[in-house]
């Protein structure tokens, strides 16, 4: 008994002695024995003074609690080194487990080695090697280290843990992999609560659908499914490929919204399409956009890619299109159907819609109108409220233009009600023109019209030359209906069938202006010059 009382007394002499030489107050960072089943006093200098403990050890410095199987403490330079089994409850906010500690009291500074294990609550750290400053709470691993939270895990070569905003920096060949996504980079920060990583250098995104994003600088909402990246992001999927300077992505609705000189580019090789706009916003679930902010539509192929621009353009399904309203086709003068196996996207069922100031260029073609319809399905452009085409010298106006399109070229033109045809003759003041309820228009293998007929009250104007070019004189007609045919663009033929009435009038025996039909417009000045004209705002 006696023996057991004079080790109990030397315990809370060496506990005061130890509280004291820091603080005499009994108060401060000191570190404080609080249990330890044996322990050793050394004394060997004013300066080397060691107290040996082992089984179950325990140690208090303020709200910091250090257990361990075995420690050596250094009571005036307030230093120790810990062996087995260790645990430092950080103010029972951050908890860490290694199987060697040194610690340094004055600067609350903790060096572990040998399965190292931090956790918050919420996410765990493990690494070989760490170091851990108690004051400021921030973790350091610099030789490899992984971190689980929940169902995410992040692996890097170095580690930096804040303890007190719950963030990791993650340097050298990170990797974060979820259910969803895993992604590859070499900085990255991470915090534990708001489940939020934020890109600051190159990265790579992926998932198991061959959806592959590579940015530089953003974040994403791995608890909400919310991505925002900036300074021209790249998406990569195996139908299409968006850039964008800025992007916006929301995986739970499927909606996403893509700023600044934003290129969506279909990789269809048979039905493939370019969208450029300074807004695209998207929705994958119904496979639709909406672009606006100088919108252009570019209809790839081999040499005469087609240009659509309007103040907005639409594209979505046309199958889902068709559940609301009925889509006649009519190249086949039959409705269009919807695909049959809806499991499997089908590259012709899409449309696109644009509406106001619309524009079409491309080499041997070109248009203008307030609104279009167009359907992969059937190929043809549906042109509506004062449309104008125009194909080499000839224009062709009315009320509603179809254009049929074929390899996506032009095939050939219907024109419903006001019907007009013009075509310059020559470098000359003069027009030839045509009129009717109606116009048919067929082209050529270079896009250059071969055959024109106009029915319904039909007027002609037509000029003729001879074999050197030089006039003949103008024959202005009107007949039910009215063929021409072409050669190189230009009228050679002119046929009239049916109630023929007209007369042939010399050059100079006539008023030329009174000759022009009515509701006669030469407008060239509308029409677009090249595939950068379309977005010149000229309309």
């Amino acid at each position: 008994m006696g023996r057991f009382l004079l080790m109990l007394l030397c315990m809370l002499t060496l506990s005061v002695t130890l509280t004291a030489q820091s603080n005499p107050s009994g108060i401060g960072d000191t570190l404080i024995i609080l249990k330890a089943d044996r322990y050793n006093l050394q004394k060997i200098d004013s300066t080397n003074q060691f107290v040996s403990l082992s089984g179950k050890v325990l140690v208090q410095q303020r709200k910091t609690f250090f257990y361990a199987d075995s420690a050596v403490l250094n009571p005036v330079l307030n230093t120790m080194e810990a062996f087995g089994n260790i645990h430092i409850n950080d103010a029972d906010s951050v908890h860490t487990y290694a199987q060697y500690l040194k610690y340094l009291g004055k600067e609350k500074k903790a060096f572990l080695n040998k399965k190292v294990k931090l956790t918050d609550g919420k996410s765990t750290l493990t690494t070989d090697e760490l170091q851990y400053d108690v004051t400021v709470k921030i973790g350091t691993y610099l030789k490899g280290g992984k971190v689980v939270n929940e169902k995410t895990t992040l692996t890097s070569t170095e580690g930096y843990y804040y303890g007190d905003t719950r963030d990791i920096y993650f340097k050298r060949k990170v990797v974060l992999i979820n259910p969803e996504y895993r992604i590859n980079t070499d900085t990255l920060q991470y915090n534990t609560d708001t489940e939020i990583a934020t890109f600051t250098s190159p990265t790579t995104i992926r998932n198991d659908k061959k959806l592959v994003i590579k940015t530089k600088d953003g974040f994403y909402d791995l608890k909400r499914k919310k991505a925002i990246l900036y300074q021209r992001s790249v998406i990569d999927d195996s139908t299409y490929t968006m850039i964008a300077d800025e992007m916006a992505m929301d995986s739970t609705s499927g909606l996403g919204e893509f700023r600044g000189n934003a290129v969506y580019r279909s990789k269809d090789s048979t039905q493939g399409f370019d969208l450029i706009a300074n807004n695209i916003k998207t929705n994958s679930k119904n496979n639709s956009m909406l672009a606006t902010q100088q919108p252009m539509l570019l209809i790839k192929q081999n040499r005469d890619s087609i240009f659509v621009a309007a103040d907005t353009l639409y594209s979505a399904r046309l199958s889902d299109l068709m559940k609301s309203r009925k889509v006649p086709s009519i190249r086949d003068s039959v409705l269009i159907k919807a695909p049959v196996d809806t499991s499997k996207e089908d590259s012709t069922d899409k449309f696109f819609e644009a509406y106001y100031h619309v524009r079409i260029y491309s080499d041997s073609l070109q248009a203008v109108g307030d609104s279009l319809f167009y359907s992969l399905k059937d190929s043809i452009f549906r042109l509506y409220k004062e449309p104008v085409v125009w194909a080499q010298e000839n224009q062709v106006s009315g009320d509603t233009i179809y254009l049929y399109v074929k390899d996506k070229k032009p095939e050939k033109l219907f024109v419903i009600d006001n019907a007009m045809a013009l075509s310059k003759v020559d470098s000359s003041r003069y027009f030839n023109q045509v009129k009717g309820n109606s116009i048919q228009a067929l082209f050529d293998s270079t896009g250059q019209i071969h055959f024109l007929r106009a029915k319904g009250n039909s007027e002609n104007v037509y000029y003729g030359l001879d074999d050197n070019k030089k006039f003949i004189g103008v024959n202005k007609n009107s007949s039910d209906v009215v063929e021409i045919q072409f050669n190189d663009g230009k009228p050679k033929k002119v046929v009239f069938i049916n109630n023929v009435d007209g007369t042939m009038y010399p050059m100079r025996q006539v008023d030329h202006e009174d000759l022009k039909l009515r509701n006669f417009r030469w407008l060239d000045n509308r029409r677009p010059k090249s595939q950068y004209d379309i977005l010149s705002g000229n309309k």
